[in-house]
């Protein structure tokens, strides 16, 4: 049977069964490469490099050369199925139960992709070639150390000249029903490795060692009981949560040479990465002051905070839900973090797209009313965005 690119449900199907576990392509991006190029958008592949990484192919794909240029943005690759026989039906195989699509991707995010493709393939035959450009700007890295996908897909991009004024990233943005949030902005992250030097001796003889575990505590303690901030109008407060506690030393009766614990925060506009840095060193510093601690901090993390103020891109997006849907989205900004936090230093730009619910579980699936609820709020989105140009 020939693929209908128009039907988010096949193409949703179609996608799925390509098994583009991170960081494998798996055949989706080809498959929307073909689909895309008789449409009459231009297609580039890239493949992206990085020592101690993984390759990573990636699709750009633009219609038109004109302002404004409309980018949706999402990944092809998927976390792995886990535990095969734990699923109703294979995860791979886009199979329909009851009105149910499952699979791996069905939500995070094949099943988003699938629809802002149809829905740009709808709109054109019916309004023509846009007044500027649609644009697809599609990873295959997301799901993994996100290093060889939309970060050096930008940065192609700006070394081209190739500008977006507006972008959707069609990310399972709906915690309870299709339409209940538009994420406007995300928290940055930071993570942060703490290492306490001692001096490793017998447990029968401290005088004769220095144990550097106490002295993590107690800077962990002020860490994590210092308040960090109250939160803002579109953010809640900053928190900061110790995720690694480790100590290289197996006998009871050893104190040993160093202690480590790994960190992360989530912080919110109240500050930039630099400054929240700064404040975790000055931290440290004061605590480890008081205890004679001998530390080194590595901090790492890629993407700030970021916040779309309303405006044409919010605006049209909540009507066109309120359309659809009959829901007025509210504008949020917690959760994890996606490529919107590279994506915001390109343009403007919005989550929206399936319920999250499933993502990464076992029985992954979407209702197929979504998919086709989605598609049209996409492609009224479309049309009204263009109209107000």
């Amino acid at each position: 049977m020939t693929l209908d690119p128009k039907d988010p449900v096949a193409l949703t199907q179609a996608l799925i069964r390509c098994e583009s576990v991170t960081p494998n392509e798996g055949g989706a991006l080809t498959l929307l490469e073909n689909i895309l190029t008789p449409a009459g958008f231009t297609c580039h592949r890239m493949t992206f490099s990085e020592p101690g990484t993984p390759d990573v192919e990636n699709l750009y794909a633009r219609l038109g050369e004109n302002q404004p240029n409309l980018c949706f943005a999402g990944h092809t690759d998927v976390v792995p199925p886990g535990n095969l026989e734990a699923w109703t039906v294979p995860p791979f195989a886009g199979e329909i139960r009851d009105g149910i699509l499952y699979g791996r991707g069905a939500v995070d995010m094949k099943g988003g992709v699938a629809c802002f493709v149809a829905a740009a393939l709808r709109y054109l035959p019916n309004g023509g070639t846009p007044q500027g450009s649609i644009s697809f700007l599609i990873t295959g890295d997301e799901e993994g150390p996100s290093i060889n996908g939309t970060m050096k897909l930008l940065d192609w991009m700006r070394t081209r000249g190739e500008r977006a004024n507006a972008c959707i990233v069609g990310e399972p943005s709906n915690p309870e029903a299709l339409g209940d949030e538009i994420k406007i902005g995300r928290r940055g992250s930071l993570t942060a490795e703490i290492v306490v030097h001692g001096r490793q001796g017998h447990a029968a003889y401290p005088q004769k060692a220095d144990n550097p575990i106490p002295k993590l505590v107690r800077i962990l303690d002020r860490l994590t009981t210092a308040k960090i901030d109250d939160g803002t109008q579109h953010f809640e407060p900053s928190n900061l949560q110790v995720t690694v506690l480790s100590v290289p030393n197996r006998a009871s009766n050893v104190i040993p040479a160093e202690a480590r614990a790994t960190l992360n925060i989530r912080y919110n506009d109240t500050w930039r990465r630099p400054a929240i840095e700064e404040w975790l060193r000055e931290q440290c510093k004061a605590s480890a002051a008081t205890i004679a601690a001998d530390y080194d901090i590595e901090c790492s993390g890629t993407g700030d905070v970021f916040l779309t103020d309303p405006g044409i891109l919010v605006d049209t997006l909540s009507a066109a839900i309120k359309a659809e849907t009959g829901r007025t989205p509210a504008l949020t900004t917690g959760g994890g973090t996606s490529d919107a936090r590279f994506i915001k230093d390109l343009c403007p730009v919005v989550e929206f797209g399936l319920v999250n619910k499933t993502i990464h579980a076992v029985d992954e699936h979407v209702p197929i009313e979504d998919l086709k609820r989605l598609t049209a709020i996409y492609e009224r989105f479309l049309a009204d965005y263009f109209k107000s140009m």
